[in-house]
């Protein structure tokens, strides 16, 4: 979930009065939501040599070189242009990554390395968990994973915004451009899909 934009347009007012202060409080507040955003969009080969924490500190640095422009003529509400520019420094890590010259067989290997769509809480063995339910827990999620890279983009872009970014479903609306009820739709869709290739699973779930 982003910031309270009340309190973001507050310090957007700071900045636009040249208020250092603000401008600072401004990109820390927003520093967990972006870092969210990112660990959920790294897949699991590149999360082991790049760190979320580096692509958000990037992304930040590039929005306060620009915040100048931002508060003259901001186009989109503040979080949608953030999030943005930390998709746009996290689609040049990956073609960074992509300039290695790595065979796809070498990419392969690793198994299943596609984005993981599950919040990041989800994917660490609880202490609690017998081995037996932590391998569980650990094939599920491989599961669901595989199943959301099978749905269509739109419906992928849905569930990892519920899912791994945890945003509400108006903040998923206003970031698509739709309506709350045609936001909340497609996300139905999307986890009726995902039930059907699912199918029953353990009840520990």
């Amino acid at each position: 979930m982003w910031p309270n934009a009340d309190e973001t347009e507050q310090l957007l007012h700071g900045a636009r009065e040249g208020d250092r202060a603000a401008v600072d409080r401004l990109m820390e507040r927003h520093r967990q939501s972006l870092e969210r955003m990112v660990r959920g969009r790294l897949n699991r080969g590149l999360a082991r040599r790049v760190d979320a924490s580096d692509v958000v500190q990037d992304a930040l640095l590039t929005a306060s070189r620009r915040l100048a422009d931002y508060v003259h003529d901001p186009k989109l509400p503040f979080h949608a242009w953030l999030r943005q520019i930390a998709r746009d420094r996290l689609a040049d890590v990956y073609r960074r990554q992509l300039a290695d010259k790595r065979s796809v067989a070498n990419e392969q290997s690793v198994g299943g390395e596609g984005t993981s769509m599950l919040p990041p809480a989800a994917l660490v063995r609880d202490a609690e968990l017998t081995p037996a339910a932590a391998m569980l827990h650990r094939e599920f999620a491989e599961r669901f994973n595989a199943a959301v890279e099978t749905l269509a983009e739109a419906d992928r872009e849905i569930i990892f915004m519920r899912h791994a970014e945890q945003l509400t479903n108006s903040e998923a609306a206003e970031l698509l451009g739709l309506s709350q009820p045609a936001a909340a739709m497609r996300y139905l869709r999307a986890l009726r899909q995902l039930k059907t290739i699912l199918g029953d699973t353990p009840s520990q779930w």
